[in-house]
């Protein structure tokens, strides 16, 4: 669970003010926002990255407002997905739980069933540089899991992704969340792609939170119904 009361902070020109947040265990959560927004800002803030100037972060229940990132067992994947070029397949998702001092005998047979299940066992003993996209992807989800997260945040998770694998690895992650039930928050600037991960969209705009009301589908609504349409982003890409 992610809950974020009446944080504020500033980064240079970017300003954002008194925001509340609530992504219950098991909830996937779309924050959307134009470039420049601070949308990757507070994902950094969410996870330690970023100091506050008011307000406070929980997860599940507990304040780790003043904690280190290593500490908040949050699984992270950043848009440049920051893989270490020097590692394996294998030691990329190991290297949380080892780091965390997890044992062996069950770090790697957990890391095992992850690479069974995203489909990257085969890679186990090659390096991370020539991989495909979607396999540099499936790498980068493994690695955020493997620590066992309380909460997986996502940036652009498929901003490199071609629209073929792009549908596989949604699939993938909301199998993922079903099974693990994760408090999830994915941060993307495509509109049709909130509403297939995000059971509700957020809107980062002027420096605060918004929730966006998805539209109903025709057949659903009644004549009279005025839906908002999920605003879409004008620009391809951005924290």
């Amino acid at each position: 669970m992610i809950e974020l009361t009446g944080v504020g902070f500033t980064a240079g020109l970017l300003r954002l003010h008194d925001l509340n947040l609530y992504v219950d265990a098991g909830e996937s959560v779309a924050l959307m926002g134009r470039s420049g927004a601070g949308k990757t800002s507070l994902i950094e803030v969410i996870c330690g990255l970023r100091p506050l100037d008011a307000g406070r972060v929980m997860l599940n229940g507990v304040d780790v407002t003043r904690w280190d990132p290593a500490d908040r067992r949050i699984g992270y994947v950043p848009q440049d997905l920051a893989l270490f070029p020097h590692l394996s397949v294998r030691e990329q998702l190991e290297f949380a739980p080892r780091m965390a001092g997890t044992s062996a005998k069950v770090y790697r047979s957990r890391c095992e069933q992850w690479g069974e299940l995203l489909g990257i066992r085969a890679l186990w003993g090659r390096s991370v540089l020539g991989l495909s996209g979607g396999e540099l992807q499936r790498v980068a989800i493994g690695r955020a899991l493997s620590a066992e997260p309380q909460v997986l945040l996502l940036d652009e998770p498929f901003s490199s992704l071609d629209e073929a694998t792009r549908l596989e690895m949604r699939a993938l992650l909301n199998q993922v969340q079903t099974e693990t039930r994760v408090a999830a928050l994915y941060v993307t600037h495509n509109a049709q792609e909130a509403r297939m991960m995000g059971q509700r969209i957020l809107n980062l705009e002027g420096g605060f939170l918004r929730p966006v009301v998805v539209p109903v589908p025709r057949s659903e609504a009644k004549p009279s119904s005025e839906i908002p349409e999920v605003p879409q982003s004008e620009s391809p890409s951005g924290p």
